[in-house]
């Protein structure tokens, strides 16, 4: 169930990002990059106790393992769907075939009793015939030279559907025993998620007022970074976007049109794609969910280029080798930029360096700067459609 948000309002003069989070230690869980910058961190206490930038770059840590695990969460969970309906079909499958054994059989068996009772065939022939593998018995000349092309016919169809529904019975056991596999997995990596953000929470629970406002200005800093970083991205790309004859500035990427392989223009499933992002903002992240009341990362990116008409793999992993590979400066509007040595995180473009994106636990949809972590965690952009 979607839940409800006060919107905040937006102040005047150059934007900058915020964390719309309901309390002041959220804003700590995305500030990695400005400690790891920091040339004088504070030492552990001499008691053993972390220094407030320990505690910080651990909780960060702990985030980016959760949402890891929370995309092979997310593979494992898709394996299983698609496992499940194969293993259903097979045995469906089994049981028609099993059902066609059982009326080939009987039809056979009458045949033989027939031959039994004019006589012509041997007093065992029923028994071979109603034989499991009444096949051994009809390779003898004597009794196939009986046999009229009708009844041959439906000896090799029966020993041709045995065969089959054997080997399907084996495949369906072996898509059984590999959807346990899967479903331990499943199981798996949702124990991971569950401890890496339980315990980032009992780092957070140990903060005291004073450490969370530290944190709190330290955030508003990094995000103010991150806002001029963009700005000048999106100089950067504006100085190098082509110009018309006339000398006026060309139309920006998202205004183009190019033809899409399945229908439509690149710009307007972009558009669409960015269209179905906006309309999430301020909806809250869970991990696993693909709305519509929640979204993680690639949940909400999948949700959006599926409202353009394009599907895009569940997991950022498969999602970065969907579509085309560009660089940061010739980003687009609709694009995906995917963050982190691991892949492990992903955003949609919506141009002048800004994004949108499902951040992380206890955090809302949202737009963000692309630098939010830092220019060294982008990993790549890729151009879906």
């Amino acid at each position: 169930m979607a839940s409800q948000h006060r919107k905040p309002r937006r102040a005047s003069g150059p934007r900058v990002a915020g964390i719309r989070t309901p309390a002041l230690a959220t804003a700590a869980l995305t500030s990695v990059a400005l400690f790891s910058q920091s040339a004088n961190a504070a030492p552990s206490s001499d008691d053993g106790t972390p220094s407030l930038e320990e505690v910080e770059k651990k909780v960060g840590d702990l985030y980016r393992q959760a949402e890891s695990a929370t995309e092979k969460y997310n593979a494992a969970k898709e394996r299983t769907t698609t496992q499940r309906k194969r293993v259903a079909g097979l045995l469906d499958d089994v049981a028609r075939r099993t059902q066609n054994l059982n009326e080939a059989r009987e039809e056979l068996g009458s045949f033989a009793a027939a031959q039994y009772r004019t006589g012509a065939a041997a007093p065992d022939t029923a028994t071979f015939l109603l034989a499991d593998t009444p096949q051994d018995y009809f390779d003898q000349a004597q009794l196939m030279g009986r046999l009229t092309e009708r009844q041959k016919g439906m000896v090799d169809d029966y020993v041709t559907e045995q065969s089959t529904t054997m080997r399907k019975r084996q495949e369906a056991g072996e898509g059984l025993a590999a959807l346990t596999d899967t479903q331990r997995e499943l199981k798996t990596a949702k124990a991971t998620v569950q401890k890496k953000l339980a315990t980032a929470r009992e780092l957070l629970s140990r903060l005291t007022a004073q450490e969370q406002a530290r944190l709190a200005a330290i955030e508003r800093q990094r995000q103010e970074e991150a806002a001029r970083k963009a700005a000048e991205l999106a100089q950067r790309q504006a100085a190098t976007a082509p110009a018309t004859d006339t000398g006026a500035p060309s139309p920006s990427p998202s205004s183009t049109s190019s033809p899409s392989p399945d229908g439509g223009t690149v710009s307007t499933k972009a558009e669409k794609a960015l269209a179905f992002a906006r309309a999430q903002i301020g909806k809250p992240y869970v991990w696993g969910a693909t709305g519509p009341g929640s979204y993680d990362c690639s949940g909400l990116t999948q949700a959006a280029w599926k409202a353009a008409g394009v599907t895009l793999p569940r997991t950022t992993y498969d999602q970065v080798t969907f579509g085309t590979t560009v660089s940061l400066a010739d980003a687009r509007p609709g694009d995906l930029v995917f963050f982190y040595e691991g892949v492990s995180h992903v955003g949609i473009y919506i141009g002048n360096g800004m994004m949108i994106h499902a951040p992380k636990p206890g955090t809302y949809v949202r737009e963000e700067s692309v630098y939010y972590d830092g220019e060294s965690a982008i990993h790549s952009v890729v151009r879906p459609a």
